[in-house]
């Protein structure tokens, strides 16, 4: 059986299922990917693959709504992982649809009216067509990855920290991204990677860096002149910002519009829906 991981979201309704007097009832074992049916008893929910979670281990789910379990050798174990490297805490989100992943506590995605899987998809059509050779300059639990690569020819995506992969890899959401071929996974800071990659080996390049705050440096005019190197003429780049309407956004964004121009791009428009910035070379 696939690792099972649960959530509060999987876990209220079994146990008022239980207290409604059901000994069935459908559920998801990993984060509503796919359903399941699981018997309930008066020890706790029996899986299909007879391994029990006890109404113990079910009430502590439910009382963390920031917080994803993984079983194992049956016992429940947070999905999170510390960096010695770069003193920060990576853990699993849960949320209605794709979890997102919290790093010190601030969530890499957009969770306000949306989810992480429409974020993405947003975030991806904002340069539609996205074909050829992609470039994802930050992976965390590799959405973007996965998602390009369902129409590109491959895919290469640079993650900062060994630790955030930890976490992708127990998240069932992110499988694609240790599976799928057309991606190829490089670990170190972009800022330095991409020096690595021919001139325009790539047509389409999303780059959603962290927080300003985490890496300024990914923001900055000589990080987009690489950029621009690897673009070939007439790919396009998405630029991921944050909440347009918010004081902090509007003042990113202009920034990062004027630094994209001075670095050689040309088109460099907002967009709004994906919370970024589009441009062309």
């Amino acid at each position: 059986m696939t690792q099972v991981v649960l959530s509060f979201y999987q876990a209220r309704p079994l146990l008022q299922a239980w207290l409604r007097g059901e000994v069935q009832a459908q559920t998801s074992l990993d984060l509503g990917l796919t359903s399941c049916s699981v018997q309930l008893d008066k020890d706790g929910v029996q899986l299909p693959d007879g391994e029990m979670v006890s109404w113990e281990a079910v009430e502590e789910i439910c009382g963390m709504e920031t917080s994803c379990f993984k079983l194992g050798s049956g016992e429940l174990h947070r999905i999170q992982a510390y960096s010695e490297q770069f003193e920060r805490l990576y853990s699993l989100m849960p949320t209605s649809l794709a979890p997102t992943m919290l790093v010190s506590g601030i969530p890499m995605h957009r969770i306000k009216d949306t989810d992480p899987y429409h974020d993405t998809r947003e975030k991806i059509r904002s340069v539609k067509p996205v074909v050829g050779h992609v470039l994802d300059t930050a992976t965390g639990l590799g959405y973007t990855a996965i998602e390009a690569a369902k129409t590109a020819e491959a895919v290469i995506t640079i993650e900062l920290d060994e630790a955030a992969l930890e976490v992708a890899r127990q998240n069932p959401w992110s499988q694609a991204l240790f599976e799928d071929p057309k991606i190829q996974q490089c670990l170190g800071d972009s800022f330095d990677v991409v020096e690595d990659f021919k001139a325009g080996s790539f047509t389409r390049i999303i780059h959603d860096p962290p927080a300003f705050s985490l890496a300024g440096d990914l923001y900055s005019g000589e990080f987009y002149q690489r950029l621009y190197r690897l673009l070939r003429n007439g790919g396009r780049l998405f630029h991921y910002v944050g909440d347009p309407e918010s004081k902090s956004g509007r003042s990113i964004t202009s920034g990062v519009v004027r630094r994209l121009q001075q670095a050689g791009f040309r088109e460099v428009r907002k967009a709004p829906r994906a919370y970024g910035v589009t441009a062309m070379k």
